[in-house]
């Protein structure tokens, strides 16, 4: 029962993993769902670059100077920091010295007026050196500036996680912009395998620097603005620390956000903030976030709320959440309580499974681990912003349980077949004889493993009508092992009970008997025909080998001859004088030698190989013995099993008359690895 409820929980923990993330993805996802995070107190403001802004400045890009403006109300406003979720790669498309070169005038005095106007770049850069700017930056693999080219105005030190992400290049903005401004961020963000963005890169390498994202940075900034200095951001494998506030992240660097939607009072068109009328005062002391929002942008993406929303309210969001708190956290504690909780739900079903309990009871402790870990799961959520996975515990007690419930149908059935099965025994003399005799055999496994200088296998498969074969193989000494095979002359339980008295006399006269074998054979008949009550017959092939030279004495007492397979792989029968079987007389049985060559072969047989019957009735025979013999002779477990398939092929699925009994050594030499 242990083993089966061990088994179950190794292969749910193996389902588990292999689900895992998708499972427990969906379950905090629909926790994000139900309960997505208040964001009605939050000091981070969108400006958004839309459809409405378009239509009334004109297409994107917008002139520098528009940018400018845009810039300077912002800061007008007070606001802690302002982050660019845009690159600005390229020039001014509407500078006035660009336009001198496109369209020449024909006046030179038009000319170096043109000229003298400068460019849109310059002013913006002028914008962005005023105020608490963020420029955003993106790292590549190719058509990037080196990092260690670029300035880097925060400063990162500690020890990373180890797959924190990294990007060998940087595409940064115009160099104009970038001498100017006051910081930047990195605005890569990839999102989870299935396609959701669920967390923000907090930190990341260009290069071997390690640089902030943007909304890091802008969090440093506003920090920076507000207090009057630069506060130190501290990253170890397990969090980033910026000022007092330390904020866990992943191996990726990343902070998994408890997702919301940004009320639209806090998201502004650009056209509104530039506009005379708009309270400037809206924007004191907070983080505003400018992105392009306008139809067939790029910056969607999916998140647990949503298959749709701006690139630039994830950033919000992930600025809010530094600021104020708001990220989900998955501590190994939590991770380590669901495998604990799964195991100790799995030994009380166990428990439950083995007592005198019932099935109800089993059920009631599943449905309330089913009901109480996802409100467990729920209220860890909603009140700590802790993710714990209902279903990996829940997984694991069911695999368990369900192991447990059916090694418990399993032993049912076996018991009630058990029940049959004596009833079937104490109905009939055979089932009795055939338990008795497959009883008391030798292990065939421990055969194999006898001895490096021979191989040796036997079977006995006992028929419905069971007769009394038995064979024995006994180790007398380092070098000698007895070998034998018999079959008591009689039918049913009188026959499988005398087999087992010959079979015990068998062994105690072997291992006791100082004579020669001749001797010891006649000492066995005086011992059987004195303890064998009404004298059944038993006929029996007695042999003794000596692994050292080969040598085997063999006492046939009305027993079918041994067959030796010779080095060619000729199957010859070694005629012997022999004698009557045991239990008859008194008999002088002569001890006869065989002397093997490294490689040959003997195997012994009952008459149930050759005179077993197909349905037509006729015998098996000593010709189709000999020719099973030769069909694979690789091993002596090979010629056992290709005599007994030949045998049961023959039959045919008729009914077997009596036991078949195979015996095959092979003799390996004295020192077979030599």
């Amino acid at each position: 029962m242990w083993l089966a409820a061990l088994a179950g929980f190794a292969l749910a923990a193996l389902l588990s993993l292999a689900l895992n993330p998708r499972a427990e993805n969906a379950v905090f996802d629909g926790w994000q769902h139900l309960a997505p995070r208040d964001l009605s107190g939050s000091d981070v403001r969108v400006v958004a670059i839309g459809d409405e802004s378009l239509e009334v400045i004109g297409s994107w890009p917008w002139p520098r100077r528009v940018l400018a403006t845009m810039t300077r109300r912002i800061a007008e406003g007070g606001a802690a920091a302002i982050g660019f979720d845009i690159l600005f790669v390229e020039p001014d498309a509407v500078s006035p010295t660009r336009f001198s070169r496109l369209y020449a005038p024909d006046d030179p005095a038009i000319e170096a007026w043109l000229d003298g106007l400068g460019s849109m770049d310059d002013e913006f850069a002028d914008a962005i050196s005023a105020a608490p700017v963020v420029l955003g930056r993106a790292g590549v693999t190719l058509g990037g500036a080196e990092p260690a080219n670029l300035t880097q105005w925060a400063t990162i030190t500690g020890s990373p996680p180890p797959a924190l992400v990294r990007y060998p290049l940087v595409q940064s903005n115009l160099a104009a912009l970038e001498a100017r401004a006051p910081g930047f961020g990195l605005l890569n963000g990839a999102p989870d395998a299935d396609g959701v963005v669920r967390s923000v890169p907090l930190v990341l390498k260009t290069g071997e620097v390690l640089v902030p994202g943007l909304a890091l940075e802008m969090v440093r900034v506003t920090i920076e603005q507000q207090s009057g200095t630069d506060p130190q951001i501290v990253v170890d494998p397990a969090s980033v620390t910026i000022g007092q506030r330390r904020i866990p992240i992943d191996a990726q660097g990343r902070m998994r956000l408890h997702f919301a939607d940004l009320p639209q009072t806090q998201i502004h068109s650009a056209i509104e903030i530039m506009s005379e009328e708009f309270d400037l005062s809206q924007l004191k002391d907070k983080i505003v976030v400018v992105s392009l929002t306008a139809e067939g942008t790029q910056d969607i993406v999916a998140t647990p709320l949503g298959s749709e929303m701006y690139g630039v309210l994830v950033q919000a969001q992930a600025a809010d959440a530094i600021r104020r708190g708001g990220w989900l956290v998955r501590p190994p504690i939590v991770r380590a309580a669901e495998w604990i909780i799964g195991a100790l739900l799995a030994m009380v079903l166990l428990v439950l499974a083995t007592s005198q309990a019932g099935a109800r009871s089993r059920w009631l402790v599943l449905m309330m681990a089913g009901a109480g870990l996802p409100l467990a799961s729920w209220l860890l959520f909603s009140l700590g912003d802790l993710l714990f996975d209902p279903i990996r515990p829940l997984l694991l007690a069911s695999g368990s349980a369900l192991a447990v419930f059916a090694a418990l149908f399993g032993e049912a059935r076996r018991e009630r077949a058990a029940l049959r099965d004596a009833q079937n025994r104490s109905e009939g003399e055979l089932g009795a004889a055939r338990a008795i005799q497959l009883g008391m055999l030798p292990d065939r496994a421990a055969l194999a493993k006898l001895d490096p200088r021979i191989d040796i296998a036997a079977q006995l498969e006992a028929a419905k009508s069971v007769g009394g074969d038995f064979y024995d193989i006994i180790r007398l000494d380092k070098d000698r092992i007895v070998i034998l095979i018999a079959d008591v002359t009689g039918k049913g339980v009188p026959a499988a009970l005398f087999m087992a008295l010959s079979k015990a006399l068998s062994r105690s006269v072997m291992l006791r008997s100082p004579g020669g074998l001749a001797d010891t054979a006649a000492m066995l008949n005086e011992e059987l025909m004195r303890d064998s009550g009404d004298a059944l017959g038993l006929t029996m092939l007695l042999g003794i080998l000596d692994l050292a030279s080969g040598r085997a004495e063999f006492v046939n007492a009305g027993h079918d001859n041994p067959l030796r397979i010779t080095g060619d792989g000729r199957v010859v029968e070694e005629a012997m004088e022999g004698g009557p079987p045991f239990c008859i007389m008194d008999y002088p049985w002569p001890a006869e030698a065989i002397v093997l060559q490294p490689g040959e072969a003997i195997v012994l047989i009952t008459d149930g190989v050759t005179e077993a019957q197909d349905r037509a009735g006729q015998l098996f025979g000593n010709d189709r013995t000999r020719a099973a013999l030769l069909t694979d002779q690789t091993s002596a477990a090979a010629m056992v099993s290709s005599l007994r398939d030949a045998v049961r092929g023959f039959e045919n699925g008729a009914d077997p008359s009596d036991d078949l009994t195979v015996v095959a050594f092979r003799y390996l030499g004295a020192n077979p690895a030599a």
